[in-house]
């Protein structure tokens, strides 16, 4: 790989990376985006003591604190075994500080074909989808490291969004991201993409992402059909159907905490 290729992650040491300026998130140039985070988080989970008879089927990511665009360390390990299902954790850590955290349930794989079903509506083929403009005031950084894909030809309704994204670059450098690992770097952006609220006038930003998956995803892009709700104390809700280009792969769900600015 040419030293000049752009990627979100270089590998200092095992468990060390250096994040580069396509993590940089909406909210702060010194903070990073979710989705880079929770991918890295969803490698080092992969990476730990792998067993291909497995497949991760839920992951939940909690934001204890912004992430810096800096050195950070990555840690995994399983803390709860099991013959057919067991619980992995990881941390992600800058300065000293755990910054974030994940936790997976590792399920065992069986033949259930014949009975599998999901009524979940197709996503229109990324391929026949035109490019998406980025909302304003969400520029740069991480939304420009991805392409961007309308999915939906009618006219936007505020709170929901059916978009498809793949990354422009690599995970980490030198190597090619797992499937899983690019719908994590994408799925944070559903409560973005979604939003019924202006940027240039709110903050919205998610303190979790919760992924069920109903099967292991395929390819480069990740179909979002995404629908934000706000409530009337402070709070909202952002849920998605998570797609591929097959159709649906699993749901999530993010916590929002809307800040007027």
């Amino acid at each position: 790989m040419a030293a000049t290729e752009e990627v979100f992650y270089e590998q200092l040491d095992h468990g060390v990376f250096r994040a580069t300026e396509h993590t940089v998130g909406p909210w702060s140039d010194k903070a990073q985006h979710l989705g880079p985070v929770a991918a890295l988080l969803v490698r080092g989970i992969e990476c730990c003591e792998p067993d291909e008879r497995r497949s991760v089927r839920r992951v939940s990511v909690d934001v204890l604190g912004p992430v810096p665009v800096d050195e950070v360390t990555v840690r995994a390990e399983v803390a709860r075994p099991g013959r057919s299902v067991e619980l992995v954790t990881a941390e992600i850590a800058a300065s000293g500080r755990i910054a974030a955290t994940a936790r997976a349930w590792r399920m065992l794989r069986s033949d259930t074909a014949d009975v599998a079903r999901d009524d979940a509506r197709r996503l229109t083929d990324p391929a026949e989808c035109p490019a998406m403009p980025l909302p304003a005031g969400w520029a740069g950084g991480y939304a420009d490291a991805l392409e961007w894909r309308t999915a939906s030809t009618a006219t936007p309704e505020p709170g929901h969004a059916e978009v498809w994204a793949r990354q422009r670059m690599p995970l980490v450098a030198g190597e090619e991201p797992s499937p899983l690992q690019r719908l994590f770097a994408v799925a944070d952006c559903a409560s973005g993409v979604s939003s019924s609220l202006p940027f240039e006038r709110w903050a919205f930003a998610n303190t979790d992402l919760t992924v069920h998956l109903a099967r292991q995803p395929h390819g480069e892009w990740v179909g979002l059909d995404a629908r934000m709700t706000l409530g009337p104390d402070g709070a909202g809700l952002t849920r998605t159907t998570l797609h591929d280009a097959a159709g649906p792969v699993g749901q999530s769900a993010q916590a929002l905490l809307p800040t007027r600015l």
